[in-house]
């Protein structure tokens, strides 16, 4: 049977991630670790839990337990991996410590060598689409930010420096392209300076004088 192109790309990247499993010794990490090597993944193993998930690794597979409630408050916001949680017998303490750490994945226990392989593409897929839609909204905040710091230096050229509003922004434009910035970094310096000339106390025509 022919192979996809896409599920070739996969097992190649697959072989290619570092892993790292955080797993107190036993026979859920034994059996977990030979399906990983049988993978083809590049492995590391830690144990006593660390307060910090380990760096350097693309794939984080974690021990999560009752016993360590407190200790392992990992979240996906704290790791730049991709986080899979080893989760102990059902119970809604657990189902509530999996919830917290926002993993990508879960395998249950007792681990079985199925299973680990659709849980690692499923759990590499999760994490790459969280990345991208969280650099959409990162954008989408810099773009309102950047809009919001337009509007406020053109109503501050408009008030201190009598320019119409259309005049204030190609006044901008103009700055932003001779200096080879944003428009909304050029007003970012328009709102920054004329801040900074009202903390010092210094009249609205920006020509130096005291105010009264």
């Amino acid at each position: 049977m022919r192979v996809d192109s896409s599920i070739r790309r996969l097992y190649e990247d697959l072989r290619t991630v570092r892993v790292v499993v955080v797993h107190p010794p036993g026979e859920d990490r034994d059996t977990l670790v030979e399906q990983l090597r049988r993978i083809g993944c590049q492995l590391s193993l830690v144990w006593p839990f660390p307060s910090v998930p380990p760096v350097e690794a693309d794939v984080i597979l974690f021990h999560v337990a009752q016993e360590l409630q407190g200790n392992s408050a990992w979240c996906s916001t704290e790791a730049d991996a991709t986080l899979v949680a080893l989760a102990d017998y059902e119970s809604p303490t657990t189902l509530k410590l999996l919830l917290n750490t926002h993993a990508h994945g879960v395998l249950t226990k007792p681990l079985r060598s199925s299973g680990v392989l659709n849980t690692l593409a499923l759990a590499r897929s999760a994490r790459t689409f969280q990345m991208v839609q969280q650099n959409k909204i990162r954008k989408l905040e810099d773009t309102i930010k950047g809009r919001r710091q337009i509007e406020k230096a053109i109503r501050m050229l408009m008030e201190h420096e009598q320019m119409g509003e259309s005049q204030a922004y190609e006044h901008m434009r103009s700055r932003a392209t001779a200096l080879r910035m944003t428009v909304a970094e050029v007003a970012g310096m328009v709102v920054d300076a004329r801040e900074t000339l009202e903390k010092l106390g210094l009249n609205d025509n920006g020509r130096g004088q005291p105010r009264a």
